[in-house]
C-alpha cells in the first residue's frame, strides 16, 4: 500500500528544501514547524546515528483553509491531517526525495464528505508542489 506521495530530485539537498517551502508556499501551504531529525539524532544518539540517517527534515506545513474545513466537518481529523513533507537524502545518495503523506488516508478512515472534498484538494495542491520541485527554478 503507498501512503504517501512522493518525488526525488537530483538537486542538492539544501537547494531541495528551499524549493519544497516555496513550492509548497504557492499551493497555500505555510510551514509552522521545521524538525532537523539529523541534528536531533546527532544531538541525543551520536554522530553515528545522524549519519545513518542522513540529511532529513520535516516540515510542518498546513493550508489553513483546508484544515478548518476538514475540523468543521470533523474534529478528530486533525490527528490525520497531512501535515508533513519530508525532504531526505542519504549520505552517499545522488538523489533528494520529498514525499508527503497521500490526503487519501484521511478517507479511508472518515465518512464525511467534507474531508473526501478536502483531501482531494490537499492532494491535488501537494502532488502540484512536487512537480514544481523537478521544474527548473523560476
Amino acid at each position: 500500500m503507498t501512503y504517501t506521495l512522493t518525488t526525488t530530485v537530483a538537486l542538492p539537498w539544501a537547494e531541495t528544501l528551499d524549493r519544497a517551502r516555496a513550492a509548497l508556499s504557492a499551493q497555500g501551504f505555510g510551514i509552522l514547524t521545521e524538525i532537523n531529525i539529523r541534528s536531533t539524532f546527532e544531538a541525543k544518539l551520536g554522530a553515528e546515528a545522524a549519519d545513518a540517517v542522513g540529511d532529513y527534515v520535516i516540515l510542518g506545513a498546513c493550508n489553513p483553509a483546508l484544515a478548518s474545513r476538514a475540523l468543521a466537518a470533523e474534529p478528530e481529523i486533525g490527528a490525520l491531517l497531512p501535515c508533513n513533507v519530508v525532504v531526505r537524502r542519504n549520505k552517499d545518495a545522488e538523489l533528494t526525495t520529498v514525499e508527503a503523506i497521500d490526503p487519501q488516508t484521511m478517507v479511508q478512515l472518515s465518512a464525511a464528505p467534507t474531508v473526501k472534498e478536502v483531501a482531494d484538494d490537499a492532494g491535488t495542491r501537494l502532488r502540484k508542489a512536487l512537480a514544481d520541485l523537478g521544474q527548473p527554478a523560476k
